[in-house]
This record gives structure tokens, sequence and C-alpha cells, in this order.
């Protein structure tokens, strides 16, 4: 019986640490997590921000999808339309999903997020 999702993994360029740190830390707020030593050996990054865990993992021959994303619960979204606007980040808002705000913006990589906050 699956009972949560512990994390979600994306991938990154080798190299691009120092910029994922800065985006997922001072960007978006996260705090970064201690990868044990077998695996910080193969670089990337580890970020939390409550129950929620991403994963930045080195892929050799990176490639962002353009589809795929991990869908991100907020509070308070325009606020942090805004906070990630004025870091330089675009965002996209879209209106489709019924009894949600939502927005979708990227990574310094590439990478796809979805930010979305509940309506009712």
């Amino acid at each position: 019986m699956l009972t949560a999702v512990d994390h979600v993994q994306l991938a990154a360029p080798p190299g691009s640490e120092a910029a994922l740190r800065a985006y997922y830390v001072d960007v978006l707020g996260m705090t970064e997590l201690p990868k044990p030593p077998v695996l910080a050996a193969r670089g990337g990054c580890w970020f939390r921000a409550g129950a929620v865990q991403l994963h930045l993992g080195i892929e050799r021959d990176f490639r962002p999808a353009k589809k795929a994303h991990p869908g991100l619960r907020v509070t308070g979204i325009e606020v942090y339309a805004a906070r990630l606007t004025a870091c330089g980040a675009a965002v996209t808002w879209d209106d489709n999903l019924p009894g949600h705000r939502r927005f979708y913006s990227e990574d310094p990589v590439g990478n796809r997020l979805e930010f979305l906050e509940p309506t009712r």
C-alpha cells in the first residue's frame, strides 16, 4: 500500500549545483539536505521544505523534460509568484485547473515546476 510520496527526483547537468542551490534555497526558500557520502560523490543536491523533498541528480546527457514536472502546493500563491518574478524567474499563469490558482516556472537548468494553491 502506498502511503506518501517520499521525494521527487529531477535531473540536472554536471556542474550545476551552485545554480541549483541559489535557486532552490534563495528563491524557493527550501533547505538543503546533506546527502549520504556515497550518494554525494555522484554530485547533485537534495532540498526540503516541510514534507516536500526535491532531489536533483546529475545526468551527463541532461535534457530538461518539456512536460513532466512536480506539482508543488503553496500558500499565498500571488506573493510566491511575485517572489519568483523579483528573483528573475519567469512565471506563466494557467487558469485551466478548476478549484486552483496555479503557475509554471523553470529552475535554472530548465526543469518545469508547477506551483498551485486550492481556491476552496
